[in-house]
């Protein structure tokens, strides 16, 4: 009597503090108590009894998260009960679990769905109603358990349930850029949420609702380490504490996985060299893996940064990326454990356009790379910004599996203090079609393994998380790491479609919040593109620590790190001539896409300074010079945030206090920011244009020489 009372105080207490105040903490996974009393004694009535199959730790953390989820959404007292069965239970258990006659009413459905599937059926057991939810594994049966838990939170019927649904890829897997000091590079929530110095005795809470919230939406895989890596994470004192971060989230069905500096065999090994053609470097990586493998039988594998900005790689031995990578592979092999070799690189040494580099490297290679290795390819060829057109290696590597790499952290999108969704982003990218095989031969079917029929697929999404409390620094952002998921289990759902789904879990069903809000999110990535880098405009953002305008740099070592590199303006115009009459860069792209690019009349405006150098008097498509016309980009930006402020100051009644006034003040701070890019690149680009601002453009009320004099020595990420 005393537990359940006391259960009812928690119940209530919980109800109440959510009225005045919410962290963030909970991100998706609010189970709020449900007001409206029709639709909860609705689910009351078909929900009587959660009846467990099965006693595995995953069956376990179903049944946690099952209790969690009623008990918050519906205020009653809803635990197991495996004796007593009656009418609307709710059964959950793999198939194995279910009994012939349960299994029958399923049909071919468990024919429809892979291992990490789930089904969602309501079924009749001797006349009477009850909702199954299963699959062929346990863990296609806890995202099962999630997705029915969403239904519940977005007040969805479950009167009469059949849903049938497994995701696309394979591997779909957080990227941490997480030191093992607790510093994030490009991290801006944060300390990374590693506590490295008290793992592995000292188990944070957070870990735990880390897998959760990434188990919610799909996510089957992390990174624990920068791709910068440390060769320390190999050794046997941080082994064990990946062998813990492991062991708690393997019933969520989410496998680590470590970058490996390709230097280790040197640096932790004791050998003198790390070459891969060295039988002592073939051995070192053998017996290192097999280590690791002792400690986590289900280790996922290695992701490598190798040869790019400072890394040492195969090519420092006069080796290959096919060399470096098999090498790996073959170590992980026995194991069934995988290499996500990244293709983002570059040279100091080739004064080809960047751009091309990447596909120049790793295209000729198509086919020589192990059947365990896959290529990890960023989603523009430069480096993730506002607006990239696709990367051309999409497509152009039939006999290679391509994992697709998004950003979910902002590192050149206003850190996390821009309200952007930038699974708008992320979806603009899956629908590009590079008519590798003919039209409709999207990125989304080349990384689904769908376009050339590839068994191994991935796609990876660097984090945005940090032991913030609110794990990403901005209430609003908790969006991208939600949409990120959902898209890696599935790329073609809409970011419409994210968005409505996770404004409905995260704050409220009012039609009243979602429509307009969802309108700010899905508006809200155009705007940063508007404000920073219109018109296809890349590469122009302060150095270093990349916050804030820096059109201006050029003294940097490299040429390539300069963003006069990128915008090349002068007195005829601005622009990066990538077509065949400049660095011929659209020559990598299928001969379809090549010639809308290489066309100035065909090529989209918004990618229009990304492939062409332009003449400040060019006509756009709106009749505007392209100067006025980037001019009133530039303001168009700005007042589409202010248009967000004003969207969400109107939010006020349906939102708690806490993550209202959170986005409030961080909507202003974008604001802020937005007319100093303006301001700071009008007056820039200004010297060579020689032109007046057009009418509708306010005029700055700083100088070029104020904006050029800003300094941000402690500016976060860096």
């Amino acid at each position: 009597m005393l537990k359940k009372y006391g259960l009812i105080l928690v119940l209530q207490f919980l109800v109440c503090f959510k009225s005045y105040s919410n962290n963030g903490y909970r991100l998706w996974l609010q189970y709020s108590y449900i007001e409206n009393e029709q639709i909860r004694s609705s689910y009351q009535s078909n929900i009587k009894r959660i009846i467990p199959l099965g006693d595995s730790e995953t069956i376990k953390v179903g049944l946690k998260e099952l209790e969690l989820g009623l008990n918050g959404m519906l205020g009653s007292g809803f635990l197991a009960d495996t004796e007593n069965m009656v009418a609307n239970s709710l059964m959950f258990g793999s198939r194995t679990s279910l009994n012939e006659d349960i299994t029958r009413q399923f049909g071919n459905a468990f024919n429809e769905i892979n291992n990490e599937g789930f089904i969602i059926k309501t079924i009749l057991i001797n006349g009477e109603k009850h909702i199954v939810i299963t699959g062929k594994t346990d863990v296609g049966v806890l995202y099962g358990v999630y997705n029915f838990l969403q239904l519940l939170q977005a007040n969805k019927s479950i009167e009469k349930l059949n849903i049938i649904d497994s995701p696309k890829l394979k591997i779909r897997i957080l990227n941490h850029w997480d030191n093992l000091d607790r510093t994030v590079e490009r991290g801006y929530a944060g300390s990374s949420i590693w506590d490295w110095h008290r793992l592995p005795d000292y188990i944070d809470q957070r870990y735990i609702d880390y897998a959760r919230a990434n188990a919610s939406i799909g996510i089957n895989g992390t990174v624990l380490n920068n791709v910068n890596a440390n060769a320390l994470i190999l050794a046997p004192q941080y082994l064990e504490k990946v062998e813990a971060l492991a062991t708690i989230f393997r019933p969520y069905g989410i496998k680590v996985y470590l970058t490996a500096r390709f230097s280790a065999p040197i640096e932790i090994g004791g050998l003198e060299t790390a070459d891969p053609y060295a039988p002592e470097v073939i051995k070192w990586w053998s017996n290192k893996t097999k280590e690791i493998y002792n400690r986590i039988p289900d280790f996922g594998g290695f992701l490598v940064k190798a040869n790019s900005e400072g890394q040492p790689g195969p090519q420092n031995y006069n080796r290959n990326h096919v060399d470096g990578a098999n090498m790996l592979a073959a170590a992980l092999e026995p194991f069934g454990g995988i290499v996500m070799w990244r293709a983002f690189v570059y040279s100091e040494h080739d004064a080809t356009d960047r751009a091309k580099q990447a596909f120049s490297e790793f295209v000729p290679y198509d086919g020589q790379f192990k059947d365990n290795v896959l290529i990890q390819v960023k989603n523009g060829a430069i480096d993730f910004q506002p607006r990239e057109p696709f990367h051309p290696m999409f497509g152009s590597m039939p006999k290679t599996p391509l994992m697709m790499e998004f950003q979910i952290t902002q590192e050149y999108l206003g850190f996390s203090t821009h309200s952007i969704f930038l699974t708008k982003l992320f979806e603009e990218v899956l629908k590009s079609d590079t008519y590798r095989k003919g039209k409709g031969s999207t990125v989304a079917k080349d990384i689904d393994g769908s376009l050339h029929n590839k068994k191994l697929t991935g796609i990876a999404g660097v984090s945005n998380i940090g032991n913030a409390i609110n794990w990403t620094g901005n209430p609003m952002l908790q969006a991208n790491w939600y949409g990120f998921g959902r898209l890696a289990w599935n790329p073609y759902l809409t970011s419409e479609a994210i968005a409505d789904s996770w404004l409905r879990l995260t704050f409220s069903n009012n039609e009243n919040f979602v429509n307009p809000v969802k309108n700010m999110m899905l508006n809200s990535r155009e705007a940063v593109v508007n404000y920073m880098t219109p018109l296809g405009l890349h590469h122009i953002m302060d150095t270093g620590h990349h916050y804030g305008p820096g059109p201006w740099v050029s003294n940097l070592s490299r040429p390539e790190w300069n963003p006069v590199y990128y915008h090349k303006a002068d007195s005829l115009g601005i622009g990066f001539d990538r077509t065949s009459t400049g660095s011929n860069a659209t020559a990598q792209y299928a001969p379809e896409v090549a010639s809308k690019f290489n066309n100035i009349k065909t090529c989209p405006e918004e990618d229009l300074l990304w492939f062409h150098h332009v003449s400040w008097d060019y006509k756009l498509k709106n009749g505007e010079t392209l100067w006025n016309g980037m001019a009133l980009k530039y303001q168009e930006g700005v007042n589409q945030v202010a248009a967000m402020i004003n969207t969400w100051e109107d939010m006020e009644s349906y939102v708690d206090e806490g993550r209202f006034n959170d986005v409030k003040m961080l909507l202003h701070i974008q604001y802020k920011e937005a007319k100093w890019w303006r301001d700071a690149c009008l007056l820039y680009f200004q010297q060579f244009s020689g032109k007046e601002l057009p009418e509708g453009v306010e005029k700055p009320t700083e100088t070029l020489d104020y904006f050029q004099s800003l300094k941000f020595p402690f500016a976060p990420g860096n």
